[in-house]
C-alpha cells in the first residue's frame, strides 16, 4: 500500500511576475544524463552557457556565469563580495527590492545613503546622479525592473557619472534580462544580476550574473582561496601575507566571486558540484533566447503587453502606476472598491487554472500583478486571462461591458 500519492503536479497558466511557465524544451533538458562537473563534454557546456550569457547580457566582459541558487544568491553574491565593511554605497528605491538592496548592503558592513521615490513612480537619471555627486559612494546599486510595483527605471547615463567618482554600478536586472533590454556595456554597468525564472523561463536555481574587469579588480583584491585547495608552497605564502592586508576577505565562502570565477575558468578550481540539470535548463533557456533573437523577443513582449494593457482599460480596471515608467512584462492593476482581491485570485486559480499575484507592503490588497514573461508571453495566455479575470469579476458583482476585454486585445493582435 501507497503511504504517498505519485507527484502530479496541476496544469497552471502562470501569469505572475514570477516563477512563470517553462518552456518543455528546457524541461526535456533537464532530464538528460547527468555529466561529472569536470568532464571535459560537460565544461565545454559551461564553456557554451558563458558564451550565450556575454550575449544575452550585450556584453564583452570575460566574467558572465551563473551562481547555483536562485535570484537573491547572485544578488548577495556580487553585494558580499564588492562592498567591504565600511563602504559607503547609494541605493535609490522606488519599491520593495530596493530595501532588499540596502538589507543585504546592511549585512556586509557597507554604510547605506538612500534616495526614496513613491511606489509607482522612478528616479529621473538626474536625481540618481545628483545623488551620486553628492554622496561619493564606493558603489550605486540599484534595481532596474521592480516587479512590486510593475516600473522600470531608466539606467543610462548613470554608469558615467559613478565612473567619474570612482564607484562601481550594481544593477538588480532579475526581471528583465532577456525580455527587456539590458545594454551592460552600453550603459557602463559593472556588474550585473540575472534571474532564470522570469523572462528567460528557466527553473528558479539559478542566478547569472556578469561584471567587468573594474569589479573584478576589488574581488583580486579581497580574494581568499581555502586552505584545502592550497599547494604547500601555496599555503605558506597565504599564511605570510595575512598581517599587514589593506582590504578584508570576502565574508561568504559559498557566494565568494573571485573563487566561482576560478571554478568557472580553464583553472576549474574546485568549489562545489555544479548544479548539473539546472545547468543544462540554462543552456537551453539561453539558445532559445538567442534562437528568437533578443530584439524579436523584446518586441514579442511589448505586444503581449499592449493586447493585455488594452483589454484591462477595456473592462474598465485601472492600471497602478506612472504610465511612463511601466515596465513592458508586469502590468499592476488596481483592485476595484468593494472587491476581494484574494477572492478574485482564489478563482482564477480553482476554476481556469490561472495564476495572478498580489504585491507587498504597502500595495498588499491594493493590486494585482499580471506578468507576461517569458515562455508565459503569449497571445493564447493573454486571452485566456482576459476572458477569465472577466467572468470572475461578473462573479463578484462588478459591472462590466461582457466581452469588451478580449475584442479589445483581438483588435491589438489584428
Amino acid at each position: 500500500m501507497k503511504k504517498y500519492n505519485d507527484l502530479s503536479p496541476s496544469p497552471r497558466t502562470i501569469m505572475t511576475p514570477g516563477p512563470v511557465e517553462v518552456d518543455p524544451r528546457v524541461l526535456r533538458a533537464m532530464s538528460y544524463p547527468i555529466l561529472g562537473q569536470f568532464d571535459p563534454e560537460f565544461t565545454n557546456l559551461m564553456n557554451e552557457t558563458m558564451g550565450m550569457l556575454r550575449e544575452v547580457f550585450a556584453t564583452g566582459n570575460e566574467w558572465a556565469y551563473p551562481v547555483d541558487g536562485t535570484s537573491r544568491s547572485g544578488i548577495e553574491a556580487v553585494l558580499v563580495s564588492l562592498i567591504e565593511p565600511g563602504d559607503k554605497v547609494l541605493v535609490p528605491i522606488y519599491g520593495r527590492f530596493g530595501h532588499l538592496l540596502v538589507e543585504i548592503a546592511k549585512r556586509c558592513g557597507a554604510e547605506v545613503v538612500t534616495l526614496e521615490k513613491e511606489w509607482g513612480s522612478v528616479f529621473a537619471q538626474e536625481e540618481i546622479i545628483a545623488g551620486i555627486r553628492a554622496h561619493c559612494p564606493a558603489l550605486v546599486a540599484v534595481v532596474h525592473g521592480e516587479t512590486s510595483t510593475g516600473r522600470l527605471q531608466p539606467l543610462d547615463g548613470i554608469g558615467a557619472i559613478c565612473r567619474e567618482v570612482d564607484a562601481l554600478l550594481v544593477v538588480d536586472a532579475v526581471a528583465t534580462i532577456g525580455g527587456v533590454k539590458v545594454a551592460t556595456d552600453e550603459w557602463q554597468i559593472d556588474a550585473v544580476m540575472g534571474g532564470t525564472q522570469k523572462c528567460l523561463s528557466v527553473p528558479s536555481g539559478l542566478a547569472p550574473v556578469t561584471y567587468n574587469a573594474r569589479a573584478e579588480a576589488k574581488l583580486l583584491r579581497r580574494k581568499r582561496i581555502e586552505r584545502g585547495l592550497l599547494t604547500a608552497e601555496e599555503a605558506a605564502v597565504a599564511a605570510g601575507a595575512v598581517g599587514g592586508e589593506a582590504y578584508s576577505p570576502i565574508r561568504s565562502n559559498y557566494l565568494d566571486l573571485s573563487q566561482l570565477q576560478d571554478y568557472w575558468s580553464p583553472a576549474r578550481l574546485n568549489h562545489h558540484t555544479e548544479a548539473t540539470t539546472m545547468l543544462y535548463a540554462l543552456r537551453e533557456g539561453l539558445r532559445l533566447v538567442l534562437e528568437e533573437g533578443l530584439e524579436e523577443r523584446f518586441a514579442r513582449h511589448r505586444l503581449q503587453e499592449s493586447a493585455l494593457v488594452s483589454g484591462i482599460e477595456a473592462m474598465g480596471l485601472r492600471l497602478y502606476g506612472d504610465p511612463a515608467s511601466k515596465m513592458p512584462v508586469v502590468t499592476c492593476i488596481e483592485i476595484p472598491d468593494g472587491v476581494d482581491g484574494e477572492s478574485v485570485r482564489a478563482m482564477l486559480l480553482a476554476d481556469f487554472g490561472i495564476e495572478i499575484a498580489s504585491s507587498f507592503g504597502p500595495l498588499k490588497g491594493r493590486i494585482w500583478r499580471i506578468g507576461t514573461m517569458g515562455y508565459s508571453c503569449s497571445k493564447r495566455n493573454v486571452l485566456l486571462t482576459l476572458g477569465a479575470l472577466e467572468a470572475v469579476l461578473l462573479r463578484h458583482g462588478c459591472k462590466l461591458d461582457a466581452g469588451a476585454a478580449l475584442q479589445a486585445a483581438m483588435d491589438v493582435y489584428a
